[in-house]
């Protein structure tokens, strides 16, 4: 990730998010080439190859493709609904703050009202809940929201 936001708030974030790296603004270009190199040397040496999709009961995230299924249905998400369904999935277990899900889904940049988190998280659950029921994303009171940690 290379970015100008330096804060550790945003550093930890980005490397939460799935950041194989971070490197702030300014930057040395012979430094962001040895750290590309260091990835590179690092994913030469892994074994067996990752599956870099997510499994849960009802669910399946292929972050590459950017699709998602649900009980066996591919969702029809759009761009930022993949986003908040992805953020959330890949902090499964723990309870995100609309400041938070902000933050990591649209940016530090946004403009606007806390409240776009409700009517993305609320779409979104409608569309999982179509095709199973249920959705594994709870509100949690006064906080945000939860992904249920249900694997598959």
């Amino acid at each position: 990730m290379l970015t100008a936001r330096s804060e550790e708030v945003d550093r930890v974030a980005g490397l939460r998010i799935g950041a194989d790296d971070y490197l702030t603004k300014p930057f040395s270009p012979r430094e962001l080439v040895a750290r590309v190199e260091a990835i590179l040397r690092r994913r030469r040496g892994a074994t067996a190859p990752i599956d870099p999709q997510l499994y849960f009961r009802q669910l399946r995230i292929n972050p590459d493709s950017r699709e998602a299924w649900a009980c066996d249905q591919l969702l029809d998400l759009t761009t930022t609904e993949f986003d908040v369904l992805l953020t959330l999935a890949r902090n499964a277990g723990r309870t995100l703050s609309r400041e938070q899900l902000i933050d990591l889904v649209w940016g530090a940049d946004f403009f606007g009202t806390d409240r776009v988190v409700d009517v993305y998280v609320g779409q979104v659950r409608r569309k999982i809940e179509s095709c199973c029921g249920d959705s594994p994303i709870v509100t949690v009171r006064g906080i945000g929201y939860r992904f249920l940690n249900e694997p598959a």
